[in-house]
């Protein structure tokens, strides 16, 4: 049986849900769901705003140009966000776009980025990410809306990991690593909250390969024997990860 109602369209809202309450929908919104899906007043729909777990609304219209959502029943409670950061040198924006979306669909709480000595993008647009988060939760069924962070150096954040993140493993992907099994690599981790990391398309420097696989909290990963685009080693480091030591073994 389906964990939950895939065929139902699915909007977040960021207002709060309760029985009766009344969602009014900006012009954006509006538009998807009278223009482009087509729904009249009275459809149902699902809605989530990231704190109140998943209600079930109907459409209804105010006016010609002003439309709400009336809230109805809860038909999921709100899980724990869940607690895999992702951290990411950014890329350039189609592939960043791609690689928000599918770390949220992957699993991850959080996404980080971080600047490296080789990363060819230095700034991010954090609004649109957001953005891109919110539209992968409405089309995954996913209710904890991961959070996105401003960039910091590599440098100061792992200067700063041992006190502001206690107990939390590094996952580093390594492309220089010498090749031996992932699977075997993770399966031996003890159990502990986790981070994964990926480095920029140019690689890292030989001088933060050198620094990460020296620090106690991490663990270099090898990924096969393709040097793998940044995007797709997100993809692929991330479902190892979920499947060794992550929520996809319950």
């Amino acid at each position: 049986m389906a964990r939950y109602d895939f065929r139902t369209h699915r909007l977040f809202v960021d207002q709060e849900l309760a029985p009766g309450a009344r969602c009014p929908l900006d012009r954006k919104q509006a538009n998807y769901l009278v223009n482009v899906l087509r729904m009249n007043d009275g459809d149902g729909l699902l809605v989530f705003n990231g704190r109140d777990g998943e209600w079930r609304a109907t459409l209804a219209s105010e006016s010609r140009k002003s439309h709400v959502l009336v809230v109805d029943a809860q038909e999921r409670p709100q899980p724990a966000a869940p607690d895999l950061e992702y951290l990411f040198a950014p890329l350039k924006q189609a592939r960043l776009d791609y690689m928000v979306e599918k770390a949220v669909e992957m699993g991850v709480g959080r996404l980080r980025p971080v600047l490296t000595q080789h990363g060819q993008v230095s700034r991010i647009n954090r609004s649109r990410m957001e953005s891109n988060v919110i539209e992968a939760a409405e089309q995954c069924g996913i209710l904890a809306i991961p959070t996105v962070d401003d960039p910091v150096p590599l440098t100061t954040l792992l200067d700063a990991w041992p006190d502001a993140e206690p107990g939390r493993r590094l996952v580093f992907c390594d492309e220089g690593h010498p090749g031996d099994n992932p699977l075997t690599v993770l399966s031996q981790l003890a159990p502990s909250p986790l981070a994964v990391l990926i480095g920029p398309e140019g690689g890292f420097s030989a001088g933060e390969q050198e620094r990460l696989r020296s620090l106690p909290f991490v663990t270099p990963l090898p990924l096969g024997l393709r040097i793998l685009r940044a995007d797709t080693a997100a993809v692929a480091a991330l479902a190892l990860v979920q499947a060794t030591l992550g929520d996809w073994r319950s």
